[in-house]
């Protein structure tokens, strides 16, 4: 794509970037939603309840994890861009179906259905923008198109929030639903056509599931960013129960753990295009001193803001290092590895906020959830370390890019 120019290249970035935003919103907003969703569903808002409605968190993070490997082996030989388009159309309807469903089982069906696109797109539209980045910033491209998720999460998901406590949460969804409209036309409008994979095939995007060192890195971002999620799923809650604010704190709390994803995300990009394995191991090790910092003092004001920008920040430095380790050892089918790393990273989501409502049930008060991050993002730390050490020793598929 080097015939464009630069004004035109942004301009489509921006527009890929936007359909970040609309993900973020409709992935995120629950979290600071739930004590509001637990209260029209499930009539209440006592710990068991606001746990019970966490599973609108993992029902979403379970339709990624089915949804992207599917539509990445179905589309190999698509063109990105009607792809992307496609996909978009999924998000406008999945979003509306859960504005408008009326029980709380059909809410969850609606948040499996809404999230199928989600990988596949974050595959399709990383690999377009890392394209229209060139050669060397690969990284940088997906941090584009993540760029859009930290955004969402900087401004649009506080925003929501608000909203969702003053005009219901259904409102909040609606209004997402408009803006996956406004990428679709964004998108349709400016982002420059890309050729198909004329090698491409189903085939050749499962065969690369056959390969190890995937699934030891697919692992690693399932089970070390989940730390990041049990974090962020149960911040209402630590927020108003545990630190003592009233709800309207709430995003602002919110915004703190924004403005982390936002810095974070950038510094990730660039470094990972520097020294992908030094990203990695440095950026789980910051998790997890970030979120044993929560752990111990978002009881605090100073501690709960501080704690949720550190993890926030921490956990999207990790984001296009995962992303472009997965497709290092995926070669030959970049968009299913790009689509494995998102249905791991809602994997993640998934684990978080499912033993983050358990421990919650089982009584162990709000701030257990982050004990519990902390211990999986351990675990994620070694799991990076063995992958490097596979390929160390020559037993990897393909070396770790440098």
């Amino acid at each position: 794509m080097e015939h464009l120019t630069p004004r035109h290249r942004w301009t489509a970035l921006i527009a890929l970037a936007l359909g970040g935003v609309a993900i973020g919103l409709t992935e995120f907003v629950a979290m600071g939603l739930l004590p509001d969703i637990a209260r029209d569903l499930l009539g209440g808002t006592s710990p068991d309840e606001v746990a019970d409605a966490g599973w609108t968190i993992t029902a979403y993070a379970l339709g990624v994890v089915a949804g992207a490997p599917l539509i990445a082996a179905l589309t190999a030989r698509w063109r990105r861009k009607r792809l992307v388009l496609i996909l978009l159309v999924l998000f406008a309807a999945g979003t509306v179906a859960s504005a408008v469903a009326p029980t709380f089982s059909l809410v969850l069906v609606a948040r499996f259905v809404a999230a199928l696109p989600h990988g596949a797109y974050f595959g399709a539209a990383g690999l377009l923008a890392a394209s229209l980045m060139g050669k060397g910033k690969e990284a940088r491209g997906y941090a584009v198109v993540l760029g859009g998720l930290t955004l969402a999460n900087l401004v649009g998901v506080p925003a929501m929030t608000s909203l969702g406590q003053n005009a219901g949460w259904r409102v909040s969804y609606a209004v997402i639903a408009v803006v996956f409209v406004l990428t679709l036309i964004a998108v349709a409008a400016v982002v420059p056509e890309a050729p198909a994979v004329e090698s491409g095939s189903a085939r050749a995007e499962l065969r690369i599931l056959a390969r190890p060192q995937v699934w030891l890195v697919a692992a690693t971002a399932s089970i070390g960013f989940a730390g990041f999620f049990a974090v962020n799923s149960y911040i209402a809650p630590v927020t108003t129960e545990v630190a003592g604010f009233a709800a309207g704190t709430v995003p602002w709390v919110l915004v703190a753990f924004g403005l982390g994803m936002t810095v974070g995300n950038a510094l990730g990009g660039w470094f990972a295009d520097r020294d992908l394995r030094r990203a990695l191991l440095l950026g789980f090790s910051s998790v997890i001193v970030a979120i044993l910092f929560f752990a111990l003092f978002a009881h605090t004001p100073a501690g709960l803001f501080v704690g949720a920008f550190l993890v926030g920040g921490t956990s999207l430095f990790l984001g296009p290092a995962l992303q472009a380790r997965l497709i290092t050892v995926a070669p030959g089918a970049q968009l299913m590895g790009a689509a494995v790393n998102q249905s791991a990273m809602n994997v993640a989501n998934s684990i978080g906020a499912a033993l983050g409502g358990l421990v919650i049930a089982r009584g162990f008060g709000y701030l257990s959830p982050a004990w519990a991050g902390l211990a999986l993002s351990i675990l994620g730390l070694g799991l990076a370390a063995t992958s490097f050490a596979l390929d160390r020793q020559g037993r990897s598929v393909i070396p770790a890019r440098r």
